[in-house]
């Protein structure tokens, strides 16, 4: 994972204070990305939110997202979004993916 990714991972765990041992990482992919000024990579998280508190993890986690100032040094968060809408799995657990881009500073 690189440094762009694993900062942006605490920053996103961070945001749900003590709800962070909600949250469980089960899939995570980044690949490089450019534009023509521009250098960094895309991202896609999958989080699986677990427990009787799930959807307040999520609220944390995800309210006011595309607003939200992350402190990643020697990078930036460009963009960053729910991937789709949350899914439900068969044990109650709260399944979502983000997409965002980091762009080195």
């Amino acid at each position: 994972m690189s440094a762009a990714a694993a900062g942006l991972l605490r920053a996103l765990l961070t945001r749900a204070g003590g709800q962070r041992n909600r949250i469980l990482l089960t899939d995570f992919r980044s690949v490089e990305w450019q534009s023509l000024t521009f250098v960094g990579e895309r991202h896609l998280f999958a989080f699986r939110l677990v427990g009787p508190d799930r959807d307040s993890a999520m609220e944390l986690l995800t309210s006011e997202l595309e607003d939200a100032e992350f402190a990643i040094p020697g990078h930036i968060v460009a963009d960053i979004a729910l991937a789709g809408a949350p899914q439900h799995d068969d044990e109650g657990a709260i399944i979502i993916q983000l997409e965002a881009l980091t762009v080195a500073e």
